[in-house]
């Protein structure tokens, strides 16, 4: 069984033990894992605080970051975020289109006009979350099926944005054991 690359996109934050702690998990179960560093060593302590950073460095710049990070690797290689690192994939799925799958954690984002019929996506979503309204998450799930994309939607009740992260209020250790068993199904049926 081939094991997938992934590129996996940090949250506003930054890059920090979540995203690290993610890729040696995955990497554990024989996946190669890259976890760019957008913010090039600043962490933010605050969800504030890491939006005021996102917007000093920049989304353009933020992006040219992700291009660079994705040079090199295989074309299909696998696309994922922490919620605004969804963005960053989606972002990178548009010039990326043999990708063999998109995971987006804790938010959605934009599908490419022009993204492959039938590719796998894998969206994690907590329920409700407030940066992640239920009519936006109809409507883009009427959109990727618009699209013919392959998507699956997961969502955790009562879980916190980014419930996966065991330092933020946020986490449900219950919904992110079934997030990342999830993922590794998702994976390796790539």
């Amino acid at each position: 069984m081939a094991m997938a690359t992934v590129l996996l996109f940090h949250s506003v934050y930054g890059l920090r033990p979540l995203e690290r702690n993610a890729a040696a998990r995955l990497r554990a179960a024989g996946h190669t894992v890259i976890t760019p560093d957008l913010y090039e060593g600043r962490v933010a302590s605050s969800i504030d605080q890491g939006f005021e950073l996102k917007e000093e460095i920049g989304w353009a710049t933020l992006c040219e970051r992700a291009e660079r990070a994705a040079a090199d690797l295989p074309a299909e290689t696998v696309l994922g975020g922490f919620s605004m690192g969804a963005a960053v994939a989606a972002h990178l799925w548009a010039k990326r289109p043999e990708t063999a799958g998109v995971l987006f954690l804790h938010s959605i984002a934009q599908i490419p006009h022009d993204a492959r019929r039938g590719l796998p996506l894998q969206v994690h979503l907590a329920d409700p979350d407030v940066f992640e309204p239920a009519e936006d998450v109809a409507a883009w799930r009427t959109i990727a099926e618009g699209a013919g994309i392959a998507a699956e939607v997961f969502s955790y009740p009562g879980a916190g944005h980014i419930y996966t992260d065991p330092s933020l209020p946020d986490h449900d250790a219950e919904a992110a054991e079934r997030t990342w068993a999830r993922v590794a199904k998702f994976l390796a049926a790539l």
